[in-house]
């Protein structure tokens, strides 16, 4: 019951947070507000400002909210409406809810960066039994792996990871010049039918400075929205199953697992990671150019500012329905995997 309350209380934080952001943004461009809610369902309480003549609404059920803006899915003669705005700023109040996700990734991540004791380097401390020993030496340090620029020890862990399945190539820097080791073919295990590389050598720590707590914050924020769009990709191309998908119930479970894991060890900060990483994943996902998505909205949007005028808001509608009816479909699909895997 609390990881069923803890995973909506954060779903719902989260979701809210990103209305929001297309709230005040719709006010900043004096958009006309029909309606901001926190909640969804019945209205419990409901009042209508006589300033803006906003309806504010509190719920029955505690997740979420959203904006209601009028001409925001249609037509309307109102001046103030959403369709009448110049382009430019639908697409900015567009927008402004995944960046609010974004923004609040970010704020997340370094907390969780500077709970640290000591930062992880990608200079190499010791190769003794290592794949690199007879290539790589004490004081090199890892810039590539396998193409991709590692930053910090999990950039370096993370491309090891997806990349070190098989044989791949490491840049180190020596002296001041990049050097590239051939075919290095790290240990592999597998998991649930997931194969994954793995280090084998260690690396020097660094002190936890403001400036290291920075870089680390955005090397680490940087790979979590990489992790996104690779996943998205991995799953695509046929890497990692339909298995590997999560919905709300699977991503509860891992909620349970971060919450387990922080009583067991007061220094992991497991939940917070978790929660950065979803903010992230809600934020990116929703800029996909996907109908009923924000991103779709927004490649709508950059068609009309291209052409310079509007594509038939009606057929746009109907985009973007279909588009909303095929989300629920892959969401009832995905949920009925998490609970079907909960009863195996």
């Amino acid at each position: 019951m609390l990881t069923f309350l803890l995973t909506v209380l954060i779903f719902g934080a989260l979701i809210l947070i990103h209305e929001l952001g297309h709230y005040l943004f719709a006010r900043l461009f004096d958009v006309a507000i029909n309606e901001f809610a926190v909640g969804m369902g019945p209205k419990l309480i409901s009042r209508v400002s006589k300033k803006t003549g906003i309806r504010y609404s509190l719920r029955l059920i505690p997740f979420g909210g959203y904006v209601s803006m009028e001409g925001e899915d249609g037509d309307s003669e109102d001046e103030r409406a959403f369709c009448n705005k110049a382009t430019w700023k639908r697409m900015i109040i567009t927008v402004a809810g995944a960046t609010m996700n974004l923004l609040l990734g970010v704020i997340l991540t370094t907390i969780y960066v500077g709970t640290f004791k000591t930062y992880g380097s990608t200079v190499v401390a010791d190769v003794n039994k290592s794949v690199l020993a007879e290539q790589v030496q004490v004081g090199d340090e890892i810039v590539e792996i396998g193409g991709s620029r590692v930053y910090a020890l999990t950039d370096l862990i993370y491309e090891v990871h997806r990349q070190g399945i098989e044989p791949v190539d490491v840049t180190v820097l020596r002296d001041g010049k990049e050097i590239v080791v051939k075919d290095i073919q790290f240990p592999v295990s597998s998991q649930n039918g997931m194969a994954s590389g793995s280090i084998d050598f260690m690396v020097y720590g660094k002190d936890k400075t403001i400036g290291e707590l920075l870089r680390q914050s955005f090397a680490q924020t940087r790979l979590s929205c990489k992790m996104v769009y690779e996943s998205l990709w991995d799953l695509i191309t046929g890497r990692y199953g339909v298995e590997a998908v999560s919905g709300p119930i699977g991503t509860g479970q891992v909620i349970g697992d971060a919450l387990e894991q922080d009583r067991k060890d007061d220094s992991s900060h497991s939940l917070l990671y978790l929660c950065a990483v979803i903010t992230i994943n809600l934020g990116l996902f929703n800029l996909l150019p996907i109908p009923a998505l924000d991103g779709g909205r927004l490649f709508f949007q950059l068609i009309e500012l291209i052409r310079r005028k509007p594509i038939n808001r009606k057929h746009e509608g109907y985009i973007h329905a279909a588009g909303m009816l095929l989300l629920l479909a892959v969401m009832a699909l995905i949920t009925f995997k998490d609970i079907i895997k909960l009863f195996t």
